[in-house]
């Protein structure tokens, strides 16, 4: 009996790693100030598709784990309208993980949130947006009628308060 679980858990795990190659072409950079983000049409954490509102200003990436984890921790101390009440939206980068990680831990913790969370679980698509940006940091994208404005990076939740509620 303890062989076939054992079998059974190695299989789950070569099943859920992913053996995509990754490309050595030039990336084409998403996220570049006076360039439009209209096409960033994501599921958000329940699958549903979501566009990003007209009115947004504020995009909130968070392409690493620990990124991730301290802005959903802040988000989860405020109101379930906090990002909306300020014209922000949230992202969330989780290709990096193994589909099975994605799919039994990552996807439905990320479902317990009241906030939005935006996700990226493709890693072409995840490399164009994190393309020249400091994926360590908490990035935070400026916008005007859906046009980068500006690209700052932070690393505290006091700064990332002080530019949503800048806006």
């Amino acid at each position: 009996m303890k062989n076939v679980i054992f079998g059974l858990l190695i299989s789950l795990v070569f099943l859920g790693c992913t053996s995509k190659e990754v490309s050595n072409e030039p990336v084409d950079p998403k996220l570049v100030i006076e360039k439009n983000v209209a096409g960033l049409n994501l599921n958000d954490q329940h699958g549903k598709p979501y566009t990003i509102p007209a009115e947004t200003t504020t995009l909130i990436f968070a392409f690493s784990k620990d990124v991730g984890h301290t802005c959903n921790d802040f988000f989860a101390t405020k109101d379930a309208s906090y990002l909306s009440d300020n014209n922000a939206v949230f992202v969330a980068d989780v290709s990096a993980a193994p589909s099975i990680i994605r799919s039994m831990f990552i996807m439905p913790g990320l479902k317990d949130f009241k906030h939005t969370v935006l996700v990226i679980d493709d890693e072409t698509v995840a490399s164009g947006y994190k393309s020249g940006q400091e994926s360590e940091k908490i990035v935070i994208v400026s916008l005007q009628d859906k046009t980068i404005t500006a690209i700052e990076n932070v690393t505290t939740t006091e700064e990332l308060a002080a530019k949503i509620e800048a806006k």
